[in-house]
């Protein structure tokens, strides 16, 4: 985890200003991270389906999914058969060109997932890799305003999951904003900003416009 959090930290310094760190996932988990080794990283955290404890069962569906089909797909109606193959009830969308944005075309004339499957196989860099008592740790030093977006048929993130991290970041005052807030999105699994895109920037735009608001106000 350490690798990750240098690169994030070298990105946000780049930047001149303190960001808004949203991600899912091994992105979230790297925000978490970050903003508690440097508790002026960030002004805010957008948590997306990932805690500290997280469902074991969940993560390995994932890992299977994303470094699947090495050898890509021919087409993008067998990109969208391999996300309903793991996501069966998300809603069939009429067009798979969505899709677009999260695979590229190869010379070979087929299409590849954007990210690179190697790059999951994390057994041999301990570096990238996270126990739950390090995140609980984590988590515990984070004080600035952070949202968890829970998909609602979540395989990852449980009530328990939910409850932990809720205790260990404070702000049961302002649950929207000031402390954490969270969000169930109704009928969504893991991939909650691809299986809802009405519900998900609705939500958070609102947390981003409370928090402009609150800062406006100090």
């Amino acid at each position: 985890m350490a690798a990750l959090v240098d690169d994030l930290v070298a990105v946000v310094a780049a930047l001149g200003e303190r960001p808004v760190l949203a991600g899912a996932l091994m992105g979230g988990m790297t925000s978490l991270f970050g903003q508690s080794d440097r508790g002026d990283l960030a002004r805010a955290l957008i948590l997306v389906d990932i805690v500290p404890r997280v469902g074991p069962g969940g993560i390995e569906r994932i890992k299977a999914f994303m470094t699947g089909d090495p050898n890509g797909f021919g087409s993008l109606e067998e990109v969208a058969e391999a996300v309903r193959a793991y996501n069966p009830h998300r809603t069939r969308p009429p067009s798979p060109e969505g899709l677009r944005k999260n695979v590229r075309l190869h010379e070979d004339g087929r299409w590849y997932w954007h990210w690179d499957p190697a790059f999951l196989r994390i057994d041999g860099e301990p570096a990238r890799a996270a126990t739950h008592e390090q995140a609980r740790a984590a988590a515990a030093r984070v004080r600035v305003p952070t949202l968890l977006v829970r998909g609602e048929q979540s395989d990852i993130v449980s009530d328990e999951g939910v409850a932990e991290l809720l205790e260990l970041i404070p702000g049961a005052q302002h649950v929207d904003v000031s402390g954490t807030g969270h969000v169930d999105v109704s009928g969504t699994g893991h991939m909650v900003a691809g299986d809802d895109n009405d519900v998900f920037p609705r939500r958070l735009l609102g947390f981003l416009t409370d928090l402009r608001d609150l800062s406006a106000g100090a």
